[in-house]
């Protein structure tokens, strides 16, 4: 390789990018992200640069149900090294305010 090649992304750095984007989502009725908010269960980077994502909604009721997965879907593909995402809306486990990161619970005056 030559200096004027660029390095690969490596798994790692693409899983905190994903990550560090999930970050800037905002649950719509919780201002607070969505990855403390605890509602990302699982990310799942492949050398390809493929994101297979699970999450839920703090209720199955959600109004942006339907939407919201996709609007992930597109704010982690437009991360440099990322080719395809899927994001799995599951519904268990159910999402309790446990699933809070504790920056979270502070932030919404929770202790």
């Amino acid at each position: 390789m030559n200096d004027n090649q660029v390095q690969p992304f490596t798994i790692e750095e693409l899983t905190e990018e994903v990550i560090e984007m999930l970050k800037t989502i905002f649950d719509p009725e919780i201002p607070i992200n969505i990855y403390e908010l605890g509602l990302i269960y699982g990310v799942d980077v492949s050398a390809a640069g493929d994101v297979a994502i699970k999450m839920t909604l703090t209720a199955p009721g959600c109004p942006v149900a339907q939407t919201f997965p996709g609007e992930v879907e597109n704010k982690i593909a437009s991360i440099d090294g990322i080719n395809n995402v899927h994001v799995e809306l599951v519904w268990d486990p159910p999402w309790t305010r446990e699933l809070m990161s504790e920056a979270a619970k502070l932030q919404l005056g929770m202790f």
